[in-house]
């Protein structure tokens, strides 16, 4: 086991004020949202830019180059459908304090982003789908084995392969949480990175539920051996509930101040 890394989600387009900002090149909006995740913690920050079609390159490159500047070279993790602008984010990527991360492949139409990954040095957030749900630990076991004996036919160690199990709804896929959790505990026994969008767990449940629900999770997968996620570090509840998990399991040496570290 290593510390627990967490994945910053909150530099996303579907925000309107992050969108307005990226539209119309503005720093400031993302360096807050940068600044209050790094501040709160974050080891990466996903940098979401949308499909991006017509503008994703351009975009990419101004919003690597604008936080890595500004926050002494953060490690980032590049989220897009656009495989052009993940390349151009990766041109001017600087790894010195970590090694981008490119969300996401899969094993289906995305397997090639296993390829740009392997091509340069990065990690690859790996979903253990072809597309959709999947229909169970099987069907998510047989996609990890695809995309790891890609990987690793490209080259790449299998530490840089982050399996994603899909972390589900409750509201609707209660049934389903515990499989999701067997899911990662199959991958920590055979030594694999995990990782996920932790706050799909809780989608559509009221505000006051969201950190409670998140916390429980986040604390059933670490102790089933998830060793990452993607999170919303201003959620203090759910990072105090992760610094604590990494003292129980013996990540953290213990002091009386470590919510402070």
């Amino acid at each position: 086991m290593a510390k627990f890394i967490t994945i910053g989600e909150r530099i996303h387009c579907i925000s309107p004020a992050i969108r307005d900002a990226m539209n119309n090149r503005d720093p400031e909006p993302i360096l807050q949202r940068a600044k209050e995740q790094i501040d709160s913690g974050a080891t990466y920050l996903d940098v979401n830019i949308g499909p991006a079609e017509s503008t994703g390159i351009e975009l990419m490159k101004w919003a690597v180059r604008l936080i890595q500047d500004n926050f002494n070279n953060h490690p980032l993790c590049l989220d897009t459908s656009n495989k052009k602008a993940i390349e151009a984010g990766l041109s001017v990527y600087n790894p010195i304090r970590g090694k981008a991360i490119i969300n996401s492949a899969d094993a289906g139409d995305r397997l090639d982003n296993i390829d740009l990954a392997a091509a340069n040095g990065a990690i690859c957030i790996a979903l253990c789908s072809k597309s959709g749900v999947p229909s169970d630990n099987d069907e998510r076991m047989a996609c990890c084995q695809e995309m790891l004996e890609h990987g690793m036919e490209l080259g790449m160690e299998p530490e840089d392969l982050w399996f994603d199990p899909l972390f589900l709804v409750i509201k609707g896929m209660q049934d389903k949480q515990l499989e999701v959790l067997e899911f990662i505990k199959m991958c920590s026994d055979m030594g694999f990175n995990t990782t996920g969008g932790l706050s799909n767990v809780s989608n559509g449940m009221p505000k006051n539920v969201r950190p409670i629900i998140d916390s429980a999770m986040v604390s059933m997968a670490m102790m089933n051996g998830l060793t990452s996620a993607i999170v919303n570090p201003c959620d203090r509840r759910l990072m105090e509930t992760i610094k604590s998990c990494d003292i129980i399991r013996g990540e953290t040496l213990y002091a009386d101040s470590y919510l402070e570290i």
